[in-house]
Order: structure tokens, then C-alpha cells, then sequence
């Protein structure tokens, strides 16, 4: 019958806000992601390996980065949805510095093929880990809101403006120069 297939009332308030919340969270996430992996496609193996994007890092560094950023949601988001905080990295690694220098030594011997799958498993783990996090931890002033932002959404965008800067930079450099403005005949 009709009335059968309904959703109960009761719990039509939580679905709706839950779905609130991720429609208010996920379309930032994955611009900000689109922004990242478009701001590398169609370069050559060669492109994304060569260094000097961000100081000695290639694009497959930069990669290797973000994901193990990724990471670091995903080890540090359940240990603040249960109340906890994560260490400092002052105090485990020196500082966010030492922890870069030290998970990019860590990763450096991967293959790009590696990095890449790396990277497409990681992300899709962290969007299942947001589809599962609790609605009221969904908003804006949580803690978890701010771990995923400083670890995902709000960190992508800074490589993938490194990366574009880069391009363009190769890019301009690679066009012949211009003798008085105008190209010789």
C-alpha cells in the first residue's frame, strides 16, 4: 500500500539535514579537487616528473602530497569525531616542515604510475569516510570541518596554483621572444 512505502516522519528531519550538510560540503570538496587534477592534465610523464614546481618538487611530488595529506584526514578525522586530538606535529615530527620533508623522502622512490593510483584510492577513502561522518559534525565551525579543510579543500587549491604559475612560467619561456614587439618575417 501507499502508506507503507513512505519514509517515516520521524526521520525525514535528520535525513534532510544530513543532506543539507553534504550538499553544502561535497560540491566545494570536489571543485577544489577538479582544480587540482585539472591543473596537471595532458602534461607528459616527463612534465610531471620534472622538478622545480614548488621548489625542487615535481608534480608527482605535489601529488604525492596532497595525498598523503589525504592521509593524515584520514588517520586524524576519526580520532576527532571520537572526541580525541591528534598529536601535534610539533611534538612528533619537529613541525609540518619536518613532516613534509619527511613523507616526501618517504615517497620519493614511487613510481608515477604508483602515485597516481595511490592518489585515486586515497581520495576515493576519504569521500566514503565524509559520507560517513556523523551530521552534526558536517558543519562548518566543527573540528572535523576544520581538519578536512586544513587537509583537503583548503590545501588543494595551493598546489594547484603552484602548478598553473609553473605551467604558464614554461610555457611564456618556451615562445620565441619578440624582436620590437613584432614577430620577424
Amino acid at each position: 500500500t501507499a502508506a507503507c512505502s513512505r519514509p517515516c516522519p520521524v526521520s525525514l528531519p535528520e535525513r534532510n539535514a544530513r543532506w543539507k550538510a553534504l550538499r553544502d560540503l561535497l560540491p566545494g570538496l570536489d571543485a577544489a579537487w577538479r582544480r587540482f587534477t585539472r591543473s596537471y592534465a595532458g602534461m607528459s610523464e616527463a612534465e610531471l616528473l620534472e622538478p622545480g614546481v614548488t621548489g625542487a618538487w615535481s608534480v608527482k611530488d605535489i601529488i604525492a602530497h596532497v595525498t598523503t595529506w589525504e592521509e593524515e584526514a584520514l588517520t586524524h578525522v576519526p580520532v576527532i569525531l571520537a572526541g580525541g586530538r591528534p598529536s601535534r606535529y610539533s611534538t612528533t615530527y619537529g613541525g609540518i616542515d619536518a613532516f613534509n620533508a619527511t613523507m616526501t623522502a618517504r615517497k620519493a622512490h614511487l613510481t608515477l604510475a604508483h602515485v597516481l593510483e595511490q592518489q585515486q584510492r586515497v581520495h576515493e577513502r576519504l569521500l566514503a569516510l565524509v559520507e560517513r561522518v556523523p551530521t552534526h559534525q558536517l558543519g562548518g565551525a566543527s573540528r572535523f570541518r576544520r581538519r578536512l579543510r586544513l587537509d583537503t579543500y583548503g590545501h588543494y587549491p595551493l598546489h594547484a596554483s603552484a602548478i598553473e604559475t609553473w605551467r604558464k612560467r614554461r610555457l611564456s619561456s618556451s615562445r620565441p621572444a619578440l624582436a620590437g614587439g613584432v614577430p620577424s618575417a
